[in-house]
């Protein structure tokens, strides 16, 4: 009974983290909604784009805030959440789909992060992203491949800018949103599952 409290509060932590997280995807994925309607994924527009909804349009430059913290906080939330699962020992074979949809969220926040790093195409994300490319080149095998595909021949250039934009807005932003929702379902099914178990344990100790 001493460790009740403490796997209470992990328990506890874990779902309120789960919830935190769907809502992070949901405001990502409505602010870039917005921020689509003015954003031209092209090597020269995208960053003249965002500078247009920064000073131009009305409260642009909040929803392009709130978007960069969603996306931020997504990252954060996500790497908690797996270290509270951890802690609160949640790698039980009942808690696969919440371990395996909380492994590919954080993965998948990451991706976004990586692929928003050109698309305001400013010299800082330019250079970062450069950089970054040359690691993914070293990659054994398949290195020089997924160079190819990301960039869309190798140069960076505006076909660059329109492969992360598809990437990140429509396959990796949509399947952030669809792991968000099984992460919460599972980590929902299995503390309803787990409070059953402690008021059995609890009915058996009391008939003792």
């Amino acid at each position: 009974m001493k460790n009740v409290p403490y796997s209470f509060v992990l328990r506890r932590l874990a779902t309120i983290l789960a919830v935190v997280i769907l809502s992070l995807s949901l405001t990502a994925a409505l602010t870039g909604i917005l921020l689509s309607f003015y954003y031209e994924p092209t090597a020269g527009g995208a960053y003249n784009s965002l500078r247009i909804i920064k000073f131009q349009i009305p409260n642009g430059w909040l929803i392009q805030r709130i978007h960069e913290i969603a996306g931020n906080g997504l990252i954060a939330a996500s790497l908690i959440e797996i270290v509270v699962m951890f802690l609160g020992e949640k790698f039980r074979p009942s808690w696969l789909t919440a371990w395996i949809s909380g492994i590919l969220l954080t993965l998948t926040a990451i991706a976004l992060g990586w692929t928003a790093m050109l698309l305001d195409w400013t010299q800082l994300g330019y250079w970062r992203f450069t950089i970054e490319l040359g690691t993914v080149e070293v990659i054994p095998v398949i290195g020089p491949l997924l160079r190819t595909i990301i960039t869309g021949g190798g140069a960076i250039n505006t076909v660059t800018v329109a492969h992360l934009y598809t990437l990140h807005s429509y396959i990796l932003s949509i399947g952030a949103l669809i792991l968000a929702v099984i992460h919460l379902g599972g980590v929902l099914l299995q503390e309803k599952e787990e409070k059953q178990t402690l008021m059995e344990s609890e009915n058996l100790s009391f008939s003792e």
